[in-house]
């Protein structure tokens, strides 16, 4: 039975920057806080569970929804404190921030946009595992061809990769259930939990508002393809198409203490 490890990058809304343009921490903040919502009614009616990767930001401007994220019986992990501007501090206040936000203990970090980050202060910290690795074959910012595409000790942190395909190391995150036909998307989830035995994924809350509504953010073709209603709909499939092989959803924490 193969192992889902689905998760969610819960931070403030932030792309418009990315292209020229100014977003407030509320506007982007509405944003992500409708996105985990939709997430959550999805899962709920799946009776799934998940991750949610959460800036310091975030858990400290939505406590309800952090709340309802435990309560649906899913685990907090951390993703920095500011996710448009990560500090080397953050490995640690983001652990000290959702903590103190959620009254829980969090074991798990996942630095924002997947950039490098410093593991021995990761390991100083006391997280149990971290997924910043996305080891596909995409020319820049996810271009780690030497690095092992499947979970890997690295001291005594778990290191959890994002999957990507046990040939030609084809990226099947987020941007591609965007673009691929959900045929072959489908196709390549299932071949790769065949293959390794567990599928890594993960989503942002912004992909499931339409973004393609609001033309003043200069959102890409490439990124706001399929958002809102047409992302949920591709959620909905995937984790069917999972249930349908009989496939075991657990949070990052459960898969660590299983190994």
């Amino acid at each position: 039975m193969g192992k889902i490890l689905l998760s969610f990058d819960t931070e403030e809304f932030d792309v418009p920057r990315e292209h020229g343009v100014a977003i407030s921490l509320e506007e982007g903040m509405r944003v992500s806080v409708a996105g985990t919502n939709r997430i959550l009614d999805v899962l709920r009616r799946h009776h799934v569970k998940a991750t949610f990767f959460c800036t310091g930001n975030f858990a400290e401007h939505a406590p309800e929804v952090m709340q309802r994220i435990m309560d649906e019986g899913h685990e907090v992990a951390c993703h920095g404190v500011d996710h448009w501007q990560p500090k080397e501090t953050d490995v640690a206040r983001s652990k000290e921030i959702v903590e103190r936000v959620t009254g829980r203990t969090v074991y798990g970090y996942r630095q924002p946009r997947m950039f490098p980050v410093d593991e021995k202060e990761i390991a100083r910290v006391g997280y149990l595992y971290n997924s910043s690795l996305h080891p596909a074959f995409i020319p820049g910012r996810y271009m780690h061809l030497n690095e092992p595409r499947t979970p890997f000790y690295q001291g005594e942190v778990l290191q959890i990769p994002a999957s990507v395909t046990p040939w030609f190391r084809l990226p099947v995150f987020w941007l591609a259930c965007h673009h691929y036909p959900q045929w072959l998307y489908r196709k390549l989830c299932l071949w790769t939990l065949r293959h390794d035995g567990q599928f890594v994924i993960y989503f942002h809350p912004w992909e499931f508002v339409d973004l393609g509504a609001h033309p003043e953010w200069k959102i890409p073709y490439i990124i706001r393809h399929h958002t809102g209603t047409g992302m949920e709909q591709r959620l909905d499939a995937l984790i069917k198409a999972f249930k349908q092989q009989q496939s075991l959803f657990v949070t990052y924490t459960e898969f660590v203490n299983s190994r």
